[in-house]
């Protein structure tokens, strides 16, 4: 998501504080009305970009990459992801430990995993601002290579922070596909708040609400969620990166004007983040190549799979959502909203624990469409991005070309000629 995203919110926020002031205030807005079933939970960006720049910027006097050479600098990005693996591993184990119900003090049954958790928590506070600092460096030199830099230098530089990221509250109309509103709530909200804020918004306001977690956010310096899966979290660096280039141009500060801009936005940033995320992997650490990589934050459903069989889960969510818009434009929204179910408990079935497939759920993951497939459905907005870059003859000239545009039909224009 970009910054100039985030600008936007901020200040309906501010209006929206300045008007609950007045007396006998009504709601008018979408905004407005949804804003009275999500107060408190909102998520402060300004807080936690002033804690992160303050970070930042007194590790900005070291220089810590010119004191490492290249193979410490391995050895300490390497060593990072293998204690959140660990750290993962440990709060699987609690989670199950937590949810057995034949466990009547489940405190002290895992007991030795939390005190575990709490030490590998204090290394990597220790080792993760050291690593975050390597792959900035690295990430910019693959920018310099791809010559997507001014001067030499990546504008604006890439700078990011590992964090819990915030939650995404969609909302899509009930009778078509489409993001009317996307605000950041508390990263740590619990299933049961999730799951009153979703209930109370749907049937009190007649829409599609859902709220879905995200991998990283175009704030500056960017947000990335921690995880063990090295080439995701290369290429969401590199994703967020490009939204706040963007945010420079004119693609960038329409983010949000119309849905297909989004889905512009989006997929350009998938497909940037995506080359040089492999291509950061391929010159550094050429020895992950081969590991297994769990799918991008835009298929959340799909990177908690436990699938066993050949079921094809892009396949099977382009034909439901070809279904979905075919229901919905014949007027059939209850009938569409139920086959949205049973599919998703076909889903769930093959192991994609999907929690709820709606209206939301297809207007937020279908904007990320930087492969064929899945919860775009039929969307052309995707394909023209991806033709775009093929006829281009590099990332740099595509990124550059498709950043000027600021409406669907300008691609649409440059993919024919």
């Amino acid at each position: 998501m970009s910054v100039g995203w985030y600008l936007k919110r901020f200040l309906v926020a501010v209006v929206s504080l300045l008007l609950l002031t007045q007396s006998a205030y009504v709601p008018q807005t979408l905004q407005e009305k949804v804003s009275q079933y999500t107060g408190g939970l909102d998520f402060d960006y300004v807080g936690w970009t002033l804690n992160a720049l303050a970070l930042k910027a007194g590790l900005g006097g070291i220089a810590i990459t010119d004191h490492l050479d290249l193979a410490v600098q391995k050895k300490v990005v390497t060593q990072y992801f293998d204690l959140v693996n660990q750290y993962n591993v440990l709060e699987y184990q609690v989670e199950q430990i937590y949810a057995d119900p034949a466990v009547k003090d489940p405190a002290s049954v895992a007991a030795e995993q939390l005190q575990a958790q709490a030490e590998l928590q204090k290394l990597l506070d220790r080792l993760s601002p050291v690593a975050e600092s390597i792959l900035q460096q690295q990430v910019t030199a693959v920018l310099q290579e791809n010559k997507l830099t001014l001067g030499g230098q990546p504008i604006p530089s890439v700078l990011y922070h590992t964090t819990p990221l915030p939650k995404a509250l969609i909302v899509s109309p009930r009778d078509a596909i489409r993001q009317d509103l996307n605000i950041s709530l508390l990263a740590n909200l619990t299933l049961d708040q999730i799951s009153q804020v979703e209930e109370a918004i749907s049937q009190k306001l007649d829409v599609s609400v859902l709220i879905v977690d995200i991998g990283g956010v175009g704030v500056y310096p960017t947000m990335v969620q921690r995880t063990s899966n090295f080439e995701w979290v290369l290429g969401t660096i590199a994703h967020e990166w490009t939204h706040n280039f963007l945010t420079f141009r004119p693609l960038g500060l329409n983010y949000d004007k119309t849905n297909q801009l989004r889905t512009m936005n989006e997929t350009t940033a998938s497909i940037v983040g995506s080359e040089i995320g492999a291509q950061v992997l391929k010159e550094y650490y050429p020895d992950y190549e081969t590991s297994q990589v769990q799918p991008a934050a835009s298929s959340k459903a799909a990177a908690l799979s436990l699938q066993t069989d050949t079921f094809d889960f892009n396949q099977e969510m382009h034909q439901t959502r070809v279904k979905v818009d075919e229901l919905l434009k014949e007027g059939k929204i209850e009938e569409a909203e139920t086959y949205m179910e049973q599919r998703r408990q076909v889903f769930v079935e093959h192991g994609y624990l999907i929690r709820k497939l709606n209206q939301a759920y297809f207007a937020f993951y279908g904007a990320y469409a930087d492969s064929p497939g899945g919860a775009a459905g039929e969307d052309p907005v995707g394909p023209a991005v991806r033709s775009l870059r093929e006829q281009s003859a590099s990332l740099a000239d595509f990124l550059n070309k498709i950043s000027w545009m600021t409406t669907f039909e300008q691609l649409q224009a440059a993919v024919q000629k």
